[in-house]
C-alpha cells in the first residue's frame, strides 16, 4: 500500500463520493467511462487508479455501485466510525463543530478542547469545550487516534506535541504552520490561504487549459 501514488489515493475520494451522487440517483451498475466523465478524468485513468488497490469490474457489467461504494469505504478505513476530537474553540473551530458532514463520512466530533477559560465550559450542540488538562484522559477513555487542530500558529506545534504524548496518531491540522512530528504520526495540513494563493496565481495567467489537474486542485496540501 505504501507504494501507491499519492494522487491515486486522492482520487479514490473523488470516486467514492461520485459514487454516492449515482447511488442517490439509483444507478445500480457505473463504468469507467461514465465515473471518469463525471470527474473530469478519462476511464484509463479510473481503471489504472482502482486496479492499484485490487480487482472491482464485473465483464460486462461495469462496477456494481453498492459493492464499490463499500469495497472503497474499506480502503479509506471509513467503513467505520472514528472519533475525532478538536483543539480550538475559536471562528474555525466553531465552524467545525457546526459542520454536519462528519459523521456521514465516518468520523464523530467526542469532544472540543480549549486553552482559554472564557470558552471552557460553553455548549455547542451536544459538545462541551473540555479544558486542555482533560484532553490525556478523554483520549484514553474513548480510545480516540484522530484530531483536529484549529489553533494560531504559534501554539499549534505545542498542541501537536501534546496530542502525540496522549496517545494520538493521525492530525488534521487548519494551523498555517509548518508543523514538525515523527515519521509515524500523520500530520495532513489544510492551509486555506496558500490554497488561495494558488488559485489567484492560476487565474492571473488568463487561460484556463493550464489550470491545475482536477486531483490536485481538489486535494489539500
Amino acid at each position: 500500500m505504501q507504494d501507491i501514488p499519492g494522487p491515486a489515493v486522492y482520487r479514490i475520494s473523488f470516486y467514492l463520493r461520485q459514487l454516492e451522487t449515482f447511488q442517490r440517483a439509483e444507478h445500480e451498475t457505473i463504468s469507467s467511462k461514465q465515473l471518469g466523465k463525471a470527474l473530469g478524468y478519462t476511464d484509463a485513468q479510473v481503471r489504472k487508479d482502482l486496479t492499484y488497490f485490487g480487482q472491482f469490474g464485473h465483464p460486462g457489467v461495469g462496477y456494481r455501485v453498492d459493492e464499490l461504494i463499500g469495497r472503497l469505504k474499506k480502503i479509506l478505513g471509513t467503513d467505520r466510525v472514528w472519533p475525532v476530537i478538536l483543539v480550538g474553540a475559536g471562528n474555525l473551530g466553531r465552524a467545525l463543530m457546526s459542520y454536519k458532514g462528519f459523521l456521514r463520512k465516518g468520523f464523530q466530533l467526542s469532544a472540543v478542547f480549549d486553552a482559554d477559560a472564557a470558552k471552557i465550559g460553553r455548549r455547542f450542540g451536544d459538545l462541551e469545550i473540555e479544558p486542555m488538562e482533560n484532553l490525556p484522559r478523554i483520549v484514553g477513555q474513548l480510545q480516540i487516534r484522530m484530531a483536529i487542530i484549529a489553533v494560531t500558529p504559534e501554539a499549534a506545534q505545542g498542541v501537536l506535541d501534546f496530542l502525540i504524548e496522549a496517545g494520538i496518531r493521525g492530525v488534521l491540522n487548519f494551523s498555517p504552520a509548518n508543523l514538525k512530528s515523527p515519521s509515524d504520526i500523520f500530520v495532513q495540513s489544510v492551509d486555506l490561504a496558500v490554497q488561495l494563493e494558488q488559485l489567484s496565481f492560476r487565474m492571473s495567467l488568463g487561460d484556463p487549459s493550464d489550470a491545475l489537474p482536477q486531483d490536485e486542485s481538489r486535494s489539500v496540501r
